[in-house]
């Protein structure tokens, strides 16, 4: 089975930094993409910023210059480094990818982080 750990999560200060990781284990094939998404209060999960195995990223156009996404693929795990934090930036952040759990897989398969909270106060 593959299982998502994710850490990082806390709060902090407008304009402070944090560094989300998330590490993948388990029946793990090949990983293909990875990437976080976040949910605030209120509002619907949406993607933050995901990255390729080839390391392409893409990012929303909230966080664009402040967010970074970067993955170990020799470690299975992706981290998202979060720096000038605003409070909008309030969410459960969740760690996503998508990975083939055997060599005999038919599929890609999406497996999902437990989410970690990130506050940020004014």
């Amino acid at each position: 089975q593959v299982q998502l750990v994710e850490s990082g999560g806390g709060l902090v200060q407008a304009g402070g930094s944090l560094r989300l990781s998330c590490a993948a284990s388990g029946s793990i094939f090949s990983i293909n993409a990875m990437g976080w998404y976040r949910q605030a209060p209120g509002k619907q999960r949406e993607l933050v910023a995901r990255i390729t195995r080839g390391s392409s990223t893409n990012y929303a156009d909230s966080v664009k210059g402040r967010f970074t996404i970067s993955r170990d693929n020799a470690k299975n795990t992706v981290y998202l480094q979060m720096n000038s934090l605003k409070p909008e930036d309030t969410a459960v952040y969740y760690c996503n990818i998508g990975a083939l759990p055997s060599p005999f897989s038919s599929y890609e398969y999406d497996y999902w982080g437990q989410g970690t909270q990130v506050t940020v106060s004014s």
